[in-house]
């Protein structure tokens, strides 16, 4: 995996390019407002993307970026291209947070999050399927796409299906801080549902 959760520590982005012998990762989160429903009776308001990977854990799209050869925006913008087949321009507008790590590599992630309409996020649904490196195990690659998700943000009358069920995933590295703290941050869903989730209770930042 990209890193541990809990080797994760906050730092701003303007610092985190400064560091020497780091790699960086950047992923993202793409969502939408809804009024759809399931089963035509529960209201899903939030259609949230992220992704299954090759290792059978859940993060987001996205992957390492060079530096060198582009900004973190312009090789998150490449990165999301091949793996979902549609042009999303994300921009310094859009990040969210970076996080450091030393072990068990030295690893930047940094973290965006893009509204999109409803329309648009299905194209992103329907060209993840035809995108190159859907299903595939690209040599140069760490994380291969599987396809993507919806996050379930409602929970069923057992308390437990939807989220509740949807946070016990295996997640990769710190997605599912990042996820928490998007939901937060953009106020997809309320702090009593979000704080009572496994592991959801409080920010690492």
């Amino acid at each position: 995996g990209y890193s541990d959760s809990m080797n994760c520590r906050p730092i701003s982005k303007h610092e985190s390019i400064t560091l020497q012998g780091f790699k960086h990762a950047c992923h993202a989160m793409l969502y939408a407002r809804s009024e759809e429903k399931l089963f035509r009776r529960i209201p899903v308001r939030y259609a949230v993307l992220m992704q299954m990977r090759f290792d059978g854990r859940i993060g987001f799209p996205g992957g390492f970026v060079d530096l060198q050869d582009c900004s973190l925006e312009d090789g998150l913008n490449r990165e999301l291209y091949e793996e979902v087949g549609c042009t999303l321009r994300l921009s310094d507008a859009d990040h969210m947070c970076s996080h450091v790590t030393d072990t068990p590599q030295k690893l930047v992630t940094h973290f965006y999050t893009k509204e999109l309409s409803l329309a648009e996020l299905h194209q992103v649904e329907a060209g993840a399927v035809s995108a190159k490196e859907h299903g595939l195990e690209v040599m140069h690659k760490y994380a291969i796409a599987m396809g993507l998700i919806r996050v379930p943000l409602f929970t069923l009358r057992d308390g437990v299906g939807g989220l509740p069920a949807f946070f016990a995933t295996n997640f990769i590295g710190n997605a599912r801080d990042e996820l928490v703290d998007a939901l937060r941050h953009l106020r997809l869903i309320n702090e009593e549902r979000l704080a009572s989730l496994p592991c959801a209770g409080t920010s690492p930042q």
